[in-house]
C-alpha cells in the first residue's frame, strides 16, 4: 500500500508547463465579466439555474462546466456561447505557447 504513482510528466526533473488550463482561462472570463457588469455571484447563479457554490467552483477553475451549464452562465451574462469561447481563446493566445523543451514527438503542421 505504500506505493506511490507518479503520472506522466511529473518526474523529477522535468520541466514544468505553463500554459493555463482552459478551465482557469473561462474561469476568469466569467467572473471578469460579472464584476465588470457589477453583479453578485448568487444573482447571477439563480438566472443560470446553478447553485452559487457551483458558480464559484468555475469561475475559480477548480470545476470543469457542461456546455449546457456554460450555455445558461453566458446567457445569464448577457452573452453568446461564442463570445465566451472567442474571450477565452483570446487570453491564451496571449499567453503564448507551452515552453517545454523536453517534448518528444511535437511537430508543426504545415
Amino acid at each position: 500500500m505504500g506505493e506511490t504513482i507518479e503520472f506522466p510528466g511529473a518526474a523529477a526533473g522535468r520541466p514544468r508547463r505553463t500554459r493555463p488550463l482552459w478551465r482557469d482561462v473561462l474561469g476568469e472570463v466569467l467572473r471578469d465579466e460579472r464584476r465588470e457588469q457589477e453583479r453578485i455571484l448568487t444573482e447571477v447563479a439563480r438566472t443560470a439555474g446553478v447553485s452559487p457554490q457551483y458558480l464559484s467552483e468555475v469561475e475559480r477553475g477548480r470545476k470543469e462546466a457542461s456546455s449546457e451549464v456554460l450555455g445558461a452562465v453566458a446567457d445569464a451574462l448577457g452573452l453568446e456561447l461564442v463570445d465566451v469561447v472567442g474571450r477565452v481563446a483570446g487570453r491564451l493566445a496571449v499567453r503564448g505557447p507551452v515552453r517545454d523543451e523536453h517534448r518528444r514527438g511535437a511537430r508543426s503542421i504545415p
